[in-house]
């Protein structure tokens, strides 16, 4: 985390955004140039995949059984490949492809590819072959628009590859200031410094008030003045972006700061202050003009539930011969690391506040619990959550069921009875929920799972309000492809043992 502040002297915060402003639009334009050129060869390879490329059989006789007395020249295709490159150009600069923010996701990136590209390639078998049905080999457009978005999504994740690698080690990140020092700001505050592949630096934050901790002033984050030094810190501090963060009783004060980012040119986020509510995501409703907020509905019912459960009952029963081998490998190992029994038996709280008993593999002495109230002292984790990183009570190949997460794999059990899912909120202990405040009861409005957004974004590195804030987010926007990816995001954070301990 950049905790430091750069004095640039007395100019103006507005001339160092003139350069990043051109920097953007340059990187835009070379990135839709580039994207041309991808194009341009795909089509190319395609070309020699149809007309070139020596096939084994049986594939050879189906792709070249017309080429031989058919065959056409790629100049041919020139006056079809020019206005296929204009058309993706189009669709990729309205669908926000070259925009600089917010930041597309790679998912979102490849997402926008496949779709434009079928679109046009599929406009473009449309066209010719209303006007040239016979000049033309179909199957060329099915390599064309395969190897197409094959080059562009693979040139993007080498991009983003090497852009987290520069952004992770503090190359090129964009300087952020905050505005709120308060619960919201500090999250805010919270998720960049934790954060640094999403290529912000943060500068410091502005309040009335710098942040006191156990009657001290903190100096986690540099605390650079209050709010109306706005423009004297962007001034000194030459970030790029701003980000509002103010709680709700401070929101009269938007206008004037939001007018201070827009004359200086510098670009600016809000973040709404629904950390006192109890929803994370909101629909919006107009009544005569005036627009209003109603929180959103859990997606996780009706046929939406009865869909997950399939799959969850599904997917158990396909991977049983695989998950029954090594749960039985894992027992063997636990019982000759330490005395005591394989599995662990403990009351946790499910859907609408009901207790069932969760079941893990073993990976602490047996008198585990007996002796967590003398380690009280030594709690690493905020809120009612209780975690130690190097937590004494832990056994030598517990500590890696627990790294890996293969200490969860007897929650299968509570899946297939009903009481977990395989995606969606950790089930809390009972004593953690009696220290919930009103707004984190929304999590338990749905099964809890086995893994969730938490575990695939951070896991034990996030505080307790980020995770019930992810949990709230999976309830209310679920769909299927959210659970798969977060499937592919617990795979590597699982692998890597971020945040588990």
């Amino acid at each position: 985390m950049d905790r430091s502040i750069r004095t640039v002297g007395p100019t103006l915060a507005v001339k160092a955004a003139q350069p990043a402003r051109s920097r953007r639009r340059l990187t835009a334009l070379g990135m839709l140039a580039w994207d041309q050129a991808l194009v341009f060869v795909g089509f190319l390879f395609a070309y020699w995949l149809r007309y070139l490329a020596d096939w084994p059989e049986p594939f050879a006789h189906k792709i070249f059984e017309v080429a031989t007395q058919n065959h056409v020249d790629f100049a041919a295709f020139l006056p079809i490949i020019l206005p296929l490159m204009l058309l993706l150009a189009l669709r990729f600069t309205t669908r926000g492809l070259y925009r600089a923010s917010p930041r597309l996701g790679l998912l979102d990136q490849v997402g926008i590819i496949v779709s434009s590209t079928l679109t046009g390639m599929a406009l473009l078998i449309v066209i010719v072959f209303l006007y040239k049905p016979f000049y033309y080999s179909r199957l060329i457009f099915v390599f064309a628009g395969a190897t197409i978005t094959l080059l562009l999504s693979s040139w993007r994740l080498l991009r983003a590859g090497v852009q987290h690698w520069r952004w992770s080690h503090g190359i090129d990140q964009e300087r952020v200031i905050v505005v709120g020092g308060t619960g919201l700001g500090q999250e805010v505050m919270g998720g960049l410094a934790a954060s640094p592949g999403l290529g912000y630096a943060l500068v410091g934050y502005l309040d009335d008030r710098p942040i006191v901790e156990k009657g001290r002033t903190t100096h986690v984050y540099r605390h650079l003045g209050a709010l109306d030094e706005l423009e004297q810190a962007l001034s000194q501090s030459g970030a790029q972006q701003v980000i509002l963060a103010l709680p709700f009783w401070e929101q009269g004060r938007l206008p004037e700061l939001v007018a201070t980012c827009e004359r200086l040119g510098i670009g600016y986020l809000l973040a709404p202050d629904f950390y006192q509510l109890s929803f994370d995501r909101v629909d919006l409703h107009h009544l005569s003009g005036v627009p209003l907020l109603r929180p959103k509905e859990i997606r996780l019912r009706g046929a939406n539930l009865i869909l997950k459960r399939a799959i969850d009952v599904t997917t158990i029963l396909l991977t049983a011969p695989f998950t029954l081998a090594l749960g039985g490998l894992i027992a063997l190992l636990i019982r000759l690391d330490s005395p005591g029994g394989i599995l662990f038996r403990q009351q946790r709280v499910g859907k609408r506040g009901d207790l069932f008993m969760c079941y893990k593999f073993r990976t602490m002495v047996p008198d585990a619990e007996a002796r967590k109230a003398a380690l009280a002292v030594h709690n690493e984790a905020d809120g009612p959550l209780f975690k130690i990183r190097d937590d004494p009570r832990i056994t030598k190949f517990g500590r890696f069921l627990r790294r890996t997460s293969l200490d969860e794999l007897p929650q299968l059990i509570n899946v297939l009875r009903g009481e977990m899912s395989l995606i969606g909120p950790r089930p809390a202990l009972p004593d953690e929920v009696a220290c919930y405040e009103l707004w984190h009861h929304r999590r338990l409005e749905v099964l809890p799972g086995c893994a969730g957004l938490v575990q695939a974004l951070g896991r034990s590195d996030m505080s307790f309000d980020e995770q019930v804030r992810l949990d709230i987010y999976y309830a209310e926007n679920w769909s299927l492809s959210m659970d798969l990816r977060i499937l592919l995001m617990v795979i590597p954070a699982v692998i890597g043992g971020r945040g588990a301990y």
